[in-house]
């Protein structure tokens, strides 16, 4: 066995590209070696922005010798695909066998191909890795063909046995292997020779160069926390950051400076998000105030005035970043003091959110209006719903987003708070873009709810509206995100909100806004919002009367109905619902019972769902629950069979006078009682206490199948007990959809 070094040295990688670089060559090495017939124990592969490094460990010193037949042309083919053959194959004709292939004697070629030495196969692994290397850019340089993220510079490969180190012999592009490195390119210059990878990675911590990139993150964080902790400060956590960090340097070297008092009144923020994006510097923040006070930076060399003239210039600088978005807050401030919130908003009429849908002011208008009708169902003031609404995207049209995009939200939220706007709708203009990932918090408050459901179903409404669908992977859109945002707001917040109403009143609010005739915006004024398909149809009704009769309009470009744009929403609850099952799915509750609770009416209150969903899975998690399954799908598979065999419908009510059997009787019993406690709990959208009823039902239905044949020759009973199969299906499918369940 032996063990395998490589080093890819080049000019400085961008930070973004090395964890994915490490990985790519990781694994187009160890594949390519595997293909080649050779076997490893194990590799790791470890990046610094100047280097690339993979060590393999346990590689197998040659490929084994294989035998290898081939199937060639029939014998007496012409000469010319014998010969073609031969070539392939590399054997003359007196080597070929001649077997029979069932259709007449056929041409093999048996080859002995011998194996080869890892030396040879990992030289010819190595350059085409290299060649072929991914990386998102690249560049030539020099006269060669070789394209690489940065000019490469030496290549360091070396296989270790126990007879010692070995250069593996290879050049590409005039840049030959061999076993030597560099160090720190400052702190230790000097080209050193290795010889296997625990000699290499010493040595390389001796010329001042972490290999690990954890390691060098780790450093980073602890020395951090220890420099703030110090001064009774804290860092505030950036993972991000720190893993970019830990890309630029190969001693990292960790300073703490100071941030200018000018400065220091700036939203906190402002202050990180300039130093992280303009300085890759962390914020150091007083806990107590809440302020960020100071700042760290890490460098990549030591120096003998310990960093001093690296902070000096650092901070410098900054000053001069933190002057430009103190500008940016303190004319936005200006701004505010002299139009207010919506005065700031006006710019948002020129801003096109989608050819099809307007601009940002019209979105605007429309999550006003939706947010007004939410705000009762989710427990807010809808005048404050609508107010928030109002201003919500305010904060786009200010100079501080225009520079930092990431800061959306939580701008407005300053400026609300400025204006003087009441403290939920400055919470509101922050929290309504909540969450953005699976992992983000949901807003709680309710005027943030309502504000935050309004925006979502907007969004999705009117690019389904569009025909603007995600397909496959793509969703340009975030689709997927807002559906999985209303989910997870509706199921956290425990809100009593019918998704069918706010998806018909979303679809009447877009189409009122979008009438291009001011005639059909004047009719609908009229009519109050639809909250259901129903109520929409018959309004279409009406609206196409009065325009007909008023205004002689019976276009139906002019007036599409808007009953059919609602109907297009049921593609969208579906939608929707493959959002919950995701969701739930994560949270342990299995997909066919999410499938068999969706079936049942009132889908739309995904709450309730849910709350119908967990019990139903208690219930299947008991002996008796999982019983009754089988018991449902056998009642309803011979009463479906039934059903269709004599072309009739057994529906009409079981009679217990002609009930027979003791157990027959039992069951009649069974139901009755059943039936009395389903209702009343399901009426009280107790859910368990449904369930239970249900799950009582296992035992005498189980004791029915086994004393009582359902086809008896009476007709009379044979049709009583069909009937009292369908008293089964009707009690067990008024809580669940039990034929969507497995198993």
């Amino acid at each position: 066995m032996a063990d395998l070094l490589i080093e890819l040295f080049s000019e400085e990688i961008p930070a973004r590209m090395q964890g994915k670089a490490a990985q790519d060559l990781k694994k187009l090495v160890t594949d390519g070696l595997v293909e080649a017939g050779l076997t490893y124990a194990s590799a790791g592969a470890f990046s610094t922005p100047r280097r690339l490094t993979l060590s393999v460990e346990g590689l197998t010193e040659r490929s084994p010798d294989r035998r290898e037949e081939r199937k060639g042309p029939k014998v007496g083919a012409p000469d010319k695909a014998v010969e073609g053959f031969l070539r392939s194959t590399g054997l003359t004709r007196d080597q070929l066998e001649e077997r029979d292939a069932g259709k007449g004697a056929v041409y093999f070629a048996v080859m002995e191909i011998p194996g080869r030495p890892a030396l040879q196969i990992v030289a010819e692994v190595l350059e085409a890795a290299v060649r072929s290397f991914p990386w998102p850019t690249s560049m030539r340089w020099g006269d060669g063909s070789l394209r690489w993220v940065r000019p490469l510079q030496s290549i360091l490969c070396l296989l270790t046995h126990e007879q010692g180190a070995e250069v593996v012999p290879l050049e590409i592009d005039g840049i030959a292997s061999g076993d030597v490195t560099q160090g720190h390119r400052f702190m230790a210059p000097a080209p050193f020779s290795v010889t296997s990878f625990e000699d290499y990675a010493a040595k390389l911590k001796r010329a001042f160069v972490v290999l690990d990139p954890a390691e060098r993150a780790e450093a980073i964080w602890n020395d951090a926390t220890n420099a703030a902790f110090a001064q009774g400060l804290e860092i505030v956590e950036d993972r991000g950051l720190l893993a970019e960090v830990a890309g630029l340097v190969e001693w990292p070297v960790v300073l703490m400076g100071g941030i200018g008092e000018d400065f220091l009144d700036l939203p906190p923020e402002v202050l990180q998000t300039s130093m992280r994006e303009h300085q890759k510097f962390f914020s150091v923040r007083n806990s107590k105030t809440g302020r960020i006070e100071k700042f760290v930076t890490v460098a990549n060399i030591e120096t003998a005035d310990d960093g001093a003239t690296t902070l000096a210039g650092n901070q410098k600088v900054l000053a001069a970043r933190l002057a430009d978005a103190k500008f940016f807050w303190e004319n936005d401030l200006r701004t505010i003091e002299r139009i207010g919130m919506e005065g700031m908003a006006k710019p948002l009429a020129d801003v096109t959110f989608h050819a099809k849908l307007g601009s940002q002011a019209d979105r605007v208008a429309r999550i006003e209006a939706l947010a007004r009708e939410i705000a009762p169902m989710v427990g807010a003031d809808a005048d404050l719903a609508a107010e928030a609404a109002r201003i919500c995207k305010a904060d786009l049209a200010s100079e501080m987003v225009y520079e930092f995009p990431e800061l959306q939200g939580i701008m407005g939220r300053y400026y609300a708070n400025a204006a003087g706007h009441d403290n939920a709708v400055a919470a509101a203009c922050e929290e309504h873009y909540a969450p953005l990932g699976p992992s983000d918090d949901v807003p709680t408050a309710p005027v943030s709810v309502a504000v935050a459901l309004a925006d979502k179903i907007d969004t999705l409404t009117g690019f389904w509206a569009i025909d603007e669908k995600p397909t496959g992977s793509k969703d340009p859109y975030a689709l997927r995100r807002a559906a999985l945002g209303v989910v997870r707001i509706i199921l956290e917040n425990n809100a009593d909100c019918g998704l069918d109403k706010c998806l018909v009143l979303s679809v009447w609010i877009d189409f009122r806004q979008r009438q291009v005739n001011p005639n059909m915006a004047d009719v609908m004024e009229k009519f109050e919002l639809p909250t259901s398909l129903s109520e929409a149809k018959a309004i279409d009704s009406s609206i196409g009367a009065l325009v007909e009769k008023h205004y002689g309009i019976r276009d139906e470009k002019i007036w599409p109905r808007i009953s059919r744009a609602i109907e297009n929403t049921k593609s969208l609850m579906s939608f929707i619902h493959d959002r919950l099952k995701v969701h739930l799915r994560s949270e342990g509750i299995r997909h066919d019972v999410i499938d068999a609770c969706i079936a049942m009416p009132g889908n739309d209150d995904l709450t309730l769902l849910v709350k119908r969903a967990e019990a139903l899975q208690a219930v299947l998690q008991t002996e008796d629950g999982e019983n009754l399954v089988q018991g449902f799908k056998r009642a309803n598979n011979i009463l479906t069979q039934a059903e269709e065999a004599d072309g009739v419908e057994y529906s009409y009510g079981a009679d217990p006078k002609f009930a027979e059997a003791e157990e027959e009787k039992a069951l009649f019993a069974a139901l009755n009682l059943a039936e009395k406690d389903i209702a009343p709990a399901l009426e009280a959208q107790d859910f368990p206490t449904a369930m239970a009823a249900m799950a009582a039902l296992r035992a005498p239905i189980d004791a029915f199948f086994e004393a009582v044949k359902i086809n008896a020759d009476n007709q009379a009973v044979r049709r009583n007990r069909l009937n009292l199969l369908n008293r089964i299906r009707t009690l067990c499918t008024s809580v669940a959809d039990l034929s969507r369940l497995e198993g």
